[in-house]
C-alpha cells in the first residue's frame, strides 16, 4: 500500500518520541514512511524531499526536530502539502525553543504545531488521520468511534471518581 503520510525527524535520537505518531497511524491503518532529514546537515535532501512529495502520492508531513527546529518550516516552504510539526525536547530548554521556532513561522508558510513531545506526536498522528478522514469515509468512521471511546473512557474515570468519594 502506498504511504499516505511522512514522518520526517531532524535526528535518529528523535525516534523515541516520534514512534508515537506512527503508532497512531498504524491503529487506524494508515500507510506511512519514516526518515531522518536535517533541516541543517541535509537542507538539499528536504527541499528535495519536500519538494517531490505530492509526486510520491503523500498526503501530509508530520515534522519532528529539536533546539532550533526548523524542519518542519524548511518542509513547508517546499511543498503544498499540509506539514504537522511536532517540538521535541532536545535541549537544557526542555521543548520551548523547539516550540517557539515551530509554531513561529512568517505568513505564508504555515506549520500546524502541537504539542512538545510524544503528547504532540501522538496528536500529531491524530491531526494526519483527520486530515485523510476529509476525503475517507472509512477513516472518518474510525474517527467517531475513537472520539466515542473518548468519551466513555472519561464517563468510566468520572464514575470511579464519584464512587471513591462517596465512601
Amino acid at each position: 500500500m502506498k504511504e499516505l503520510v511522512s514522518i520526517v525527524m531532524g535526528s535518529d535520537s528523535d525516534l523515541e518520541v516520534m514512534q508515537e505518531c506512527a503508532e497512531v497511524l498504524k491503529e487506524f491503518g494508515v500507510p506511512y514512511e519514516m526518515q531522518v532529514l536535517s533541516a541543517h546537515r541535509t537542507p538539499i535532501l528536504v527541499a528535495d524531499f519536500a519538494t517531490q512529495a505530492t509526486q510520491k502520492g503523500l498526503k501530509v508531513i508530520v515534522a519532528g526536530a529539536g533546539g532550533a527546529a526548523h524542519l518542519a518550516g524548511a518542509v513547508a516552504a517546499n511543498t503544498i502539502l499540509p506539514v504537522i510539526g511536532v517540538p521535541l525536547a532536545a535541549t537544557q530548554m526542555n521543548g520551548l525553543d523547539a516550540l517557539l521556532a515551530t509554531v513561529q513561522m512568517p505568513a505564508g508558510v504555515p506549520v500546524a504545531t502541537v504539542a512538545v513531545g510524544k503528547p504532540g506526536a501522538r496528536n500529531a498522528g491524530l491531526l494526519a488521520v483527520q486530515i485523510l478522514a476529509l476525503s475517507d469515509e472509512t477513516l472518518a468512521e474510525k474517527l467517531r468511534k475513537y472520539k466515542h471511546a473518548l468519551i466513555e473512557s472519561s464517563r468510566e474515570k468520572n464514575k470511579k471518581l464519584q464512587e471513591k468519594l462517596r465512601k
